[in-house]
């Protein structure tokens, strides 16, 4: 009998005894149970195997032996079991102690947590996770806040041996050594010396590359963690946990501390991380905008580029405001924030019958989530610090036993609840200001709460100003997905044009970067707060942090499906695949408007598609050399950069005409000027003999000429060049200080098949001076 027969001959075997035990046991089903990490009464027994027996000990009415209906026994995934039970067994198991949920073994469907189904990854054979081999051979050095190994995302049960190229160390300090590191977490290291030099370390902190605050740890496991089954936060979001790749391995740079991340302290971990030998640096960090030849992480990049390292960085969380989007140097990827369709619904119900939509992730199994009407209070006359709910604010004869209204602002959503539960207050509703609109970055709250928009906001102050005695509820709804709209634009997620280089369209794409579930340091509550005494293996965050190892774990699955591919071909299947529409097929909205181009750069990403671009704009180190004389920059800005000598006159002489090969398009009509001409080159990394025609969405007031409107490829990484002319049809005049703004797309469509579709954003600006 050959294999294929074995193997088909055991699936059939396997789906037959299957079917058997469904039928011969159908008042039986099997159920997960969570329990409690650190459960009051789990201290009553020796072991986790004792503790979790017992809790079916306590269901069995007759005198058969627990062990007979236990199938696992789980202490890493999480805590708790799974057993087979009745339906009357599972009822009386909810209302025990230390138990968090109970959930339907579903083992013929993976549900997931979520962002990597959302972007149209799964096990499935014909996948693209199977396409790049889920990443294996890549490795992905993580700047942040350093790790903690032992969450059971970095555990390296299958994966392959460390690569033989890797030159990296498990640096040794408090609580962590090189027994930490292992195949999966291949590294880790520690820079502290810019940041003791400026601010000494007065908060007890982790000297050595363990995590003490948790966002390292949550955007390493979004970038390469390895499957966690029965994931979840208390309940909610429950599932597979998994990163983008999550057979690739990962290197921990920790620069990043209680008071910032120094320049200094990154510079030294890109400086080492591209020795190591990474084939990805993903930073969630950064500031505002900075000239490039003043921006360490885009001098460190130049040179993590110029080795074929792909950089990829956050955009930063300044938006909605224009201008606002950080990290913007060509060859590094900028990345956004967007939306999942999964929400958490926390409905207010005030006392007068309305209902207000809100979200939060409030542990479901504690009494008080049973949502007790209760009277509210906002502290809105005379102090400020009050309507902020900042630490010391709330008098306690004004709060004890109430649900207290917060605005957000000026402290963390979190440390809110704390101070109200402090004060004596026992149930929170966190408000949206004008800022946040109706922005929903959902928290594990200390007490009852939930994040309510800025519209809601306003009908609850109404409510509160109409009646003597206010009153409201909270019901809380648990983990709902496919309801909303996505993805969508994060309001806090960074906007451009470029304040800095504005002849680069930034940012380049969005990735999920609202409400994402990641792993979590075991010695930190899911809120982050010092007073929070609850332990999770995941807990939830927002921000263009979490966008950005999105991001880099898809890098990682194109680096290892095409490992010749230079970082701006990587980076170029990424923008040039992005989605412009959302999961309804209707444009992706920044709050209720479609977004724009400054929003979202070439859109939302799409890792199956970013496998097979089709064709890839591609750049040498030397053409960034030659943008930048474009730009205007001296000779001493140049070398500061990129550490090359260059005389811009020869080079600007040599190169007329010269635009970046950039997969988007930013053109700038300065002072009357009416016509644009720019070059681009595409390279063929599809099939031989493709054909490509180009189809245009002009913006408005501006004619779009392209030449040759056909592209013809007779074989595999032949390229091709093409030139495109902007021709404005609006007159600005001299002087009036105005700038206006339009934008489309060019798209090149292979004839063929169809399938690529090679699409690159256009911004069009007018300025005035």
């Amino acid at each position: 009998m050959d294999s294929k027969s074995k193997i088909l001959l055991f699936f059939l075997t396997t789906l037959f005894l299957f079917t058997l035990t469904l039928t011969n046991a159908e008042t039986l089903g099997t159920y997960i149970v969570q329990l409690h990490p650190h459960g009051t009464t789990s201290s009553a027994f020796t072991s986790k195997l004792k503790w979790h027996l017992s809790f079916i000990q306590q269901t069995l009415s007759s005198d058969e032996d627990p062990s007979s209906r236990l199938l696992y026994s789980y202490r890493s995934a999480m805590d708790g079991f799974a057993a087979q039970l009745t339906e009357s067994e599972l009822e009386y198991l909810k209302n025990l102690p230390d138990v968090i949920s109970i959930r339907p073994d579903r083992m013929l469907q993976i549900q997931t947590t979520y962002s990597y189904k959302f972007l149209g990854l799964n096990p499935a054979r014909e996948n693209g996770w199977y396409q790049s081999g889920f990443g294996r051979g890549t490795i992905i050095g993580v700047l942040d806040t350093g790790v903690w190994p032992e969450s059971p995302s970095f555990n390296d049960q299958g994966m392959p041996p460390v690569p033989k190229k890797w030159k990296g160390i498990c640096q040794a300090g408090k609580a962590f050594n090189s027994s930490n590191c292992n195949r999966k977490l291949i590294g880790a290291r520690y820079f502290t010396k810019g940041h003791s030099s400026v601010s000494p370390f007065r908060i007890p902190e982790y000297l050595s590359p363990r995590d003490s605050s948790g966002h390292g740890t949550h955007t390493s496991s979004t970038a390469g963690g390895v499957p966690v089954p029965l994931a979840s936060v208390f309940g909610y979001a429950s599932g597979v946990a998994r990163g983008m790749a999550p057979g690739a391995h990962i290197a921990v740079y920790k620069v990043c501390w209680f008071n910032g991340c120094y320049n200094s302290d990154i510079m030294a971990a890109m400086d080492v991380a591209i020795r190591d030998g990474v084939d990805i640096l993903s930073l969630s960090l950064g500031g505002f905008s900075t000239p490039l030849y003043d921006d360490s992480i885009a001098i460190g990049s130049f040179r993590a580029m110029e080795r074929g390292i792909s950089v990829i960085c956050a955009a930063g969380n300044n938006g909605p405001t224009a201008m606002s989007v950080a990290n913007e140097a060509p060859w590094i990827a900028t990345i956004g924030a967007s939306t999942l369709d999964r929400t958490f619904p926390a409905i207010v119900h005030m006392g007068n019958g309305q209902r207000l939509y809100g979200e939060s992730m409030y542990p479901l199994h504690h009494p008080m989530s049973k949502g007790k009407e209760l009277e509210l209070v906002y502290l809105s006359e005379g102090d400020t610090e009050s309507q902020f709910c900042l630490r010391g604010s709330l008098p306690r004869d004004k709060v004890k036993g109430k649900m207290v209204v917060c605005d957000r602002g000026v402290n963390g959503r979190a440390e809110k609840g704390q101070v109200v539960k402090e004060a004596g207050g026992v149930a929170m509703i966190l408000t949206n200001t004008e800022i946040n609109l109706g922005e929903d970055s959902v928290d594990v709250h200390v007490l009852p709460a939930s994040l309510i928009g800025f519209d809601e906001a306003v009908t609850l102050k109404d409510y509160i100003n109409s009646t003597r005695r206010p009153l409201a509820r909270i019901e809380f709804g648990g983990t709902v997905i496919g309801k909303s709209r996505a993805p969508a634009v994060a309001r806090f997620s960074a906007r451009g044009p470029s304040y800095t280089n504005p002849s680069i369209l930034k940012p380049d794409v969005i990735a999920p970067g609202v409400n994402i579930i990641a792993a979590w340091p075991q010695n930190l509550g899911p809120t982050g707060l010092p007073e929070d005494s609850r332990r999770v293996n995941f807990s939830v965050m927002s921000g263009t942090s979490m966008a950005c190892p999105h991001v880099s774990g898809i890098a990682a699955l194109v680096r290892s499906a095409h490992p010749s591919w230079s970082p701006a071909a990587i980076k170029s299947a990424i923008m040039t695949t992005a989605e412009a529409t959302d999961h309804t097929g209707r444009p992706i909205l920044d709050e209720n408007q479609p977004a724009g181009v400054f929003d979202m750069g070439a859109g939302h990403v799409n890792p199956q598609r970013a496998l097979n671009p089709g064709l890839v704009y591609d750049i040498r180190p030397d053409d960034y050399i030659i943008h930048l004389c474009s730009l205007g920059y001296t000779r001493s800005e140049i070398f500061s950069i990129t550490h090359r000598n260059v005389s811009c006159n020869a080079v600007m002489k040599m190169n007329r005409g010269f635009s970046l090969n950039y997969p988007s398009f930013s053109v700038i009509f300065k002072d009357g000027e009416r016509r644009k001409m720019f070059r681009r080159r595409l390279t063929n990394v599809g099939s031989a003999n493709s054909i490509y025609s180009v189809e245009v969405m002009a913006p408005e007031g501006v004619k779009v000429v392209v030449k040759p409107k056909r592209l013809v490829f007779k074989q595999v990484n032949q390229s091709m060049s093409y030139r495109v002319w902007f021709i404005s049809r609006k007159r600005v005049k001299r002087g009036d200080g105005l700038v206006t703004y339009a934008e489309g797309n060019l798209t090149w469509v292979h004839s063929q098949n169809g399938s690529n579709r090679v699409r690159s954003p256009v911004a069009v600006t007018w300025k005035s001076k």
